[in-house]
């Protein structure tokens, strides 16, 4: 039986989805302190899963999340040790802003991106899918606004096969 346009999308993003949760390790562009804005929501989400993330802000050398301050790095090209090959990288960022930053990652040498909804416009997408080994954005996922790793993510780690324990 032929496959449908729905099942090979369906199909592509679940590879995507396995390649973005067998990173090591995970950074998240655009984390912040403040727990009103997704940045703050989605690093307290690697955080909270016990997944190790490095948040990324060029605006402030430290971010406070659940009670902690976490040293963040102003760019995808300040991950060094261990490199930036070993990160998935998630986006919560403006569009114009998203485009220069997935060129800097791309040159970094990251493998997978996730754009959150907000990060992202069709330029912006279609760079970022012809640029990575996997890259999740776009219409889809459980929630009604597309892709997130707050409503998505979990079933990702199911389909890595990722361990993780809840905090």
């Amino acid at each position: 039986m032929p496959t449908t346009r729905s099942q090979k999308r369906d199909a592509e993003m679940e590879a995507a989805l396995k390649t973005f949760f067998s990173s090591p390790r995970f950074a998240v562009a655009g984390a912040s302190s403040n727990p009103s804005k997704y940045g703050h929501k989605i690093f307290a989400w690697y955080l909270q899963h016990s997944l190790p993330a490095t948040p990324l802000n060029p605006r402030c050398p430290t971010v406070t999340i659940l009670r902690r301050d976490h040293a963040t790095v102003p760019s995808p090209a300040a991950l060094h040790d261990p490199p930036a090959s070993s990160y998935s990288l998630s986006v919560i960022t403006p569009p114009a802003v998203t485009k220069g930053l997935l060129k800097e990652a791309k040159e970094a040498g990251i493998p997978a991106v996730w754009l959150q909804p907000g990060s992202f416009d069709s330029e912006v997408l279609e760079y970022a899918r012809a640029n990575f080994r996997a890259a999740i954005g776009g219409e889809g996922g459980g929630g009604g606004e597309g892709w997130c790793v707050l409503v998505d993510g979990e079933e990702g780690l199911r389909v890595a096969g990722r361990e993780w324990s809840r905090l």
